[in-house]
């Protein structure tokens, strides 16, 4: 939490006003009890109207400088709590982007959702009410004690044993609850995280009738988080009556040794009332810091969870500040015995990967599920890092480019079309940010979609949903495609993505990128092998190994994976027909 704190230096100004205003609040607050005593002692007891009224105006004017205090105060404290979770955001947005695969996979969605949303709203809720009340507070209960010596310092001693046992029943629960607060927040990620997997998978839950488990499911892990959250609550919920009982028991003893005192003609009445206000004074504050205590303590335990995020460094640092020089005749992409284990995997993914790709040729990859397609072309991107070998682009190590500057060079068309919610041209031009309408209807032309864009009303200008629901799947992919090869790029990768193509449209996109102008490096993912059988070169991948390369013609006779992949849907194929 402390590493946090490094967000507020543009904020120090309010930091200090927050505070400094609150205690001048307090400060006149302390003097009220002593008007009172006054009032009773000289104004009531003489029977002086013009006296009491004076003493009534003298209050009023410590109220409202009070509330102007007070309302500076809470401007200046909301400023900056406001002004340093946004920082702490967007600081950890930024981190979050610039973690590699393995951390994403590692940390999970769904607990980073809760970090950027649930515990950076409890760390401003705590900053906002640290910077009003944990200066004011303690000023006002040592301020009020110190009134009391002035008054008397028999009545006072009260003061002085009470307030070390209530500060030992407050940080003592408070250091109780910090890591119960914690498992509060673990076993929300857990709710989140089932949320988020029933809401995104409603189809499939619905398709497969398992609403009742799903619901048993998250009724158990909502029950388990609901018997934290009490457990933590009963523990905090004894600050209060702890304090009352202290409190109120240290008022009796005031008031009994008071009366005394009173009777003797030590004190007057007025003395014991402002001793009994100044009590009650540190009733209120420690209530008050009591709960702030509480909200302290979730906000320290949330800052924590943020700050651990934020101490992640990413397994593939961006080192290169500039471009590497690339070799005219080197090949395009070259694996040299690349060896890939995922974070935490019992096994390689990827095994002894070694082939060169010329620059202008087509690749294609196939294999079973789970044989490591996928895995293998994002190793060009550096989405992972090979755990063993290296990966080349133009004669250089991928891991001695700058990212952006490798990714530039590189087109991308993953399993799962993502669009983003905004107009077709917006998502378009993530591929190129200064398209024109005219490269977007080219790469449009090419990808299949102009039809699809055409019928849109708006068309390019046509408003796309979230995830772009409001498009069939293979509009989604086809759009996907069309934003990858705006960029023109010196490599693209499709990635399965056009799998819920029909075959004569996946034909026509095929034939498209063939006739594309350039020197464009193709890898060409796919299930089909109708997809990939005019590819300049097939590699047929087995659990992680390379087991065939070469041309459609040759696989067919000396790799029996491919044979078998082809036979099976040749024949399903000739039987549709």
């Amino acid at each position: 939490m402390k590493k946090l704190l490094i967000y507020l230096k543009d904020y120090k100004k309010e930091s200090i006003l927050g505070p400094l205003f609150k205690m001048l609040e307090a400060s006149f607050e302390l003097f009220v009890p002593l008007v009172i005593a006054a009032i009773i002692d000289h104004g009531i007891a003489d029977s002086d109207q013009g006296f009491i009224l004076g003493r009534c105006g003298i209050l009023i004017l410590l109220g409202v400088i009070g509330l102007t205090c007070s309302i500076t105060a809470q401007y200046f404290a909301a400023k900056a709590a406001v002004g340093f979770t946004r920082q702490v955001r967007h600081a950890l947005f930024k981190h979050i982007q610039s973690l590699s695969y393995t951390e994403m996979d590692t940390i999970g969605t769904s607990t980073l959702i809760t970090r950027m949303t649930s515990d950076i709203n409890q760390v401003q809720n705590g900053l906002n009410l640290t910077l009003r009340l944990f200066l004011r507070s303690p000023f006002v209960v040592f301020g009020a004690m110190i009134m009391a010596f002035t008054i008397d310092f028999k009545s006072a001693m009260i003061f002085l044993v009470t307030i070390p046992i209530l500060s030992v029943i407050v940080f003592g629960i408070m250091l109780i609850s910090i890591p119960l607060y914690k498992k509060v927040q673990q076993r929300l990620d857990k709710v989140l995280g089932i949320t988020r997997e029933n809401l995104t998978g409603a189809r499939v839950l619905r398709a497969f009738c398992k609403e009742d488990e799903e619901r048993t499911s998250f009724l158990d892990n909502n029950r388990l988080l609901t018997q934290v959250q009490k457990y933590v609550g009963r523990i905090s919920a004894m600050l209060n009556p702890l304090t009352y009982i202290v409190i109120n028991f240290a008022i009796i003893i005031l008031i009994w040794t008071g009366a005394i005192q009173v009777d003797t003609g030590h004190l007057t009445q007025g003395q014991v009332v402002a001793l009994y206000n100044y009590m009650s004074q540190i009733l209120v504050e420690l209530i008050k810091l009591a709960n702030l205590i509480i909200n302290i303590t979730k906000a320290v335990a949330c800052g924590n969870r943020i700050q651990s995020v934020l101490e992640i460094s990413t397994s593939m640092p961006d080192r290169i500040a500039n471009d590497p020089e690339t070799e005219a005749n080197a090949p395009a992409v070259s694996f040299c015995h690349a060896r890939l284990r995922y974070a935490g995997g019992g096994a390689d993914a990827l095994t002894d990967i070694h082939f060169d790709v010329k620059k202008g040729e087509t690749v294609g990859i196939i294999g079973g599920t789970g044989s490591g397609k996928t895995s293998l072309v994002n190793l060009i991107p550096r989405f992972y890092d090979a755990t063993e070998g290296s990966v080349s682009v133009n004669g250089r190590d991928v891991r001695e480019y700058p990212l952006e500057t490798l990714r530039r060079l590189i087109g991308i068309v993953p399993q799962k079309s993502v669009l983003f919610q905004g107009t077709i041209r917006e998502n378009i031009q993530w591929g190129k940010k200064d398209a024109t309408d005219e490269e977007i209807w080219a790469a449009l032309s090419i990808a299949q979609a102009k039809d699809v864009v055409a019928g849109k009303r708006g068309q390019l200008d046509h408003h796309l949903e979230q995830g772009g629901r409001n498009l069939s799947g293979g509009q989604r992919q086809r759009l996907a495609i069309a934003r990858a090869l705006v960029r023109k790029p010196q490599i693209l990768i499709l990635d399965d993505s056009s799998s819920a193509l029909d075959f004569a449209t996946d034909a026509a996109l095929r034939k498209a990128i063939r006739e594309m102008s350039g020197q464009t490096t193709v890898f060409i993912v796919s299930q089909r092998t109708s997809s990939i059988r005019r590819a300049d070169k097939i590699i047929v991948l087995d659990d992680g190994h390379i087991v065939g390369t070469g041309t459609h013609d040759t696989l067919l006779e000396t790799c029996p994976i491919y044979r078998e992949i082809y036979e099976s849907q040749y024949k399903k194929e000739a039987v549709s027909a």
